[in-house]
């Protein structure tokens, strides 16, 4: 019996130029402009706008629900599997970043993405408001902890860019030091990325009917009770000054080594769709393999 393990990974061609490119068609217009970065600083002086991004959009759709609906299913077991060749090659890790307001998606990503992923080796991080000890340190102390390990894929929902979005549009920071973050979080994300981890942000765009809509349905449905707060309506009172935030940060803060994607979201299945999709992909460019047999292995029986 040879010792080599099974290829996990569903017998497939590795894409070819051809299917790149589509690819990389579809997901083009949903990008934002990259920066360089801190040696970039001047062209983040150009405004960005979140008005041409239909969230109702569907760009990856086939445009059947129910073919959609199986494509994602097909991705999820293929992600399973590249997850599980991810874990064993550990020469990488992988942060995927979740960004949005409330009933963006996030929760119902990690459901519908990674939820048949082993829990081996992957992992979630929800990000709420910083504690007294948190608040006591860099705003980047406690993110710095949650960062994946060798093999390891780690989901944040919700992230470092609540500190570039939540204390600017209440005035608790300027204009200047705004700036300065995203700075630092460049230079952060660009550490990582330098040092083996890939970084997959997306930023997930609903639409104010749609968040109506799910909110609305929180308040009607006794089993969602839980995930409403009293609060999430005062936050939709800010929602212009939110949106503003969002698109002053998506220019400044999208590199080539940790660009953002804007993933319309208002239908549930589209999204699982456009996120598995890309997230295949990222796995696939990396040529994962299995680390070398152990000679010790050879011949070896169990008795």
């Amino acid at each position: 019996m040879s010792s080599k393990p099974a290829d996990p990974v569903p017998a497939r061609k590795a894409p070819g130029k051809a299917e790149r490119k589509a690819l990389a068609g579809l997901l083009r217009p949903w990008q934002a402009p990259q920066t360089a970065g801190r040696a970039g600083a001047k062209s983040q002086r150009k405004a960005f706008s979140l008005a041409g991004f239909d969230p109702a959009a569907k760009p990856f759709s086939t445009g059947d629900k129910a073919g959609d609906k199986q494509a994602v299913e097909a991705l999820a077991v293929e992600l399973d599997g590249l997850q599980n060749l991810f874990y064993a090659d550990r020469r990488y890790k992988l942060l995927v970043i979740l960004q949005g307001t409330d009933t963006s998606g996030k929760d119902g990503t990690l459901r519908g993405v990674f939820s048949q992923m082993s829990p081996l080796g992957v992992h979630t991080a929800a990000w709420k408001a910083p504690s007294e000890d948190e608040r006591a340190r860099d705003y980047l102390w406690r993110i710095h902890q949650k960062i994946p390990a060798a093999g390891e894929i780690m989901i944040f929902n919700r992230s470092h860019y609540e500190d570039v979005l939540v204390p600017p549009v209440n005035g608790w920071i300027t204009p200047a030091q705004t700036a300065q973050r995203y700075q630092q979080i460049n230079d952060f994300e660009r550490m990582l990325s330098e040092t083996g981890t890939v970084v997959l942000k997306f930023m997930l765009h609903i639409s104010f009917d749609e968040q109506r809509a799910r909110l609305q349905e929180r308040i009607d449905d006794p089993t969602k009770h839980w995930k409403f707060a009293l609060g999430d309506l005062e936050a939709r009172k800010q929602w212009k000054p939110y949106q503003q935030a969002y698109a002053d940060l998506l220019g400044p803060t999208s590199t080539s080594w940790a660009p953002w994607t804007i993933v319309p979201p208002d239908s549930k299945t589209h999204r699982n769709l456009m996120i598995a999709t890309l997230l295949r992909q990222a796995l696939r460019a990396l040529d994962l393999r299995y680390p070398p047999d152990n000679p010790a292995l050879k011949g070896l029986k169990v008795v």
